[in-house]
């Protein structure tokens, strides 16, 4: 398999904060550990930071409000939308407060049984995705790297014998 881009601002789109990662499960299984309220709070956020749901209604036009909880005792509330939804390839939500931007989360068979994830947080301008890329990016990848641990642990179906 080839080797993933760089995480960073996408060359070819200045707005965009871009990665992707190679995950082991097959994209059914990473799409669940996304649509299951209960497995996103345990993964979504960078490191330190938990997750709390106020609402998670998880359909096209549908809302989900939360608050990160950081690791400094301050709490960040967040509201997003979602706007497209094809499981299990693809998930497009808006983020409404705060900072705008559109987060596109791509999933891809891969040739070994897993999935190639992409990742893409596209602001309303490059000025704006250049100001916060070096807090989001990173972020980004403590976001994934939590969600690979999660995937590791297994639906709770997966658990039982």
């Amino acid at each position: 398999m080839t080797s993933s881009p760089e995480p960073g601002i996408d060359p070819q789109d200045p707005r965009a904060a871009v990665t992707s990662r190679r995950l082991a499960r097959p994209p059914a299984a990473v799409f669940a550990a996304i649509a299951d309220p209960a497995r996103l709070a345990r993964w979504w956020g960078p490191a330190g930071f938990r997750s709390s749901f106020e609402q998670f209604d998880f359909r096209p036009g549908g809302r989900w409000r939360f608050v990160l909880h950081g690791p400094d005792g301050r709490d960040y509330p967040n509201e997003m939308e979602f706007a497209a939804i094809e499981a299990p390839h693809r998930v497009v939500m808006r983020h409404r407060n705060g900072h705008l931007f559109e987060l596109t989360i791509t999933l891809e068979d891969d040739s070994a049984g897993g999935t190639r994830l992409g990742w893409r947080q596209r602001f309303e301008s490059a000025e704006h995705c250049a100001r916060v890329a070096t807090i989001v990016v990173p972020a980004n990848e403590q976001n994934l790297d939590r969600l690979e641990a999660e995937l590791a642990r297994g639906a709770p179906a997966e658990g039982a014998a």
